[in-house]
């Protein structure tokens, strides 16, 4: 079956960005860095060999977060505010996605606090201290008020 993954670009810290999210969501975190696998054509400065060419986290709730950093021979794109993480589920996913909503919370840009919405579901939208959106919406058995 297919799976749509995020596949987040950083400068240089996607290892502090899988890091931290490895220890909101847990799972298993594999990091291959442009040291580690020199490329014949790739010229990577010395000064970058620990930076991540790829990285990727599989939690235990099926998601998978794929991320890498960009060399310096390599033209650095942003995170789009178009772009975002979506960490959705049903009503018995709500207390984990609400650890993770307040976990990711550190250092963020708060744009919407997780509550109940007028839907019906709990959602809640931040901006990590990474730069990257997040989305989260929990299907809830509440009604709204």
């Amino acid at each position: 079956m297919a799976k749509l993954n995020p596949y987040l670009s950083f400068k240089d810290n996607a290892r502090e960005a899988l890091e931290f999210y490895q220890s909101v969501l847990g799972g298993e975190l594999d990091i291959n860095a442009f040291g580690d696998m020199p490329m014949e054509g790739m010229d990577t400065n010395p000064d970058e060999a620990r930076l991540v060419m790829h990285g990727q986290l599989d939690t235990p709730s099926g998601l998978t977060l794929m991320a890498s950093d960009t060399p310096s021979f390599m033209e650095y794109v942003a995170p789009s505010s178009g772009v975002t993480v979506a960490l959705t589920g049903g009503p018995d996913d709500h207390e984990y996605i609400q650890a993770a909503y307040d976990k990711l919370s550190d250092g963020d840009t708060a744009t919407l606090p997780f509550d109940l919405a007028p839907w019906g579901d709990y959602y809640g939208q931040l901006t990590d201290k990474f730069g990257i959106s997040w989305m989260f919406d929990v299907g809830s058995t509440e009604q709204p008020a």
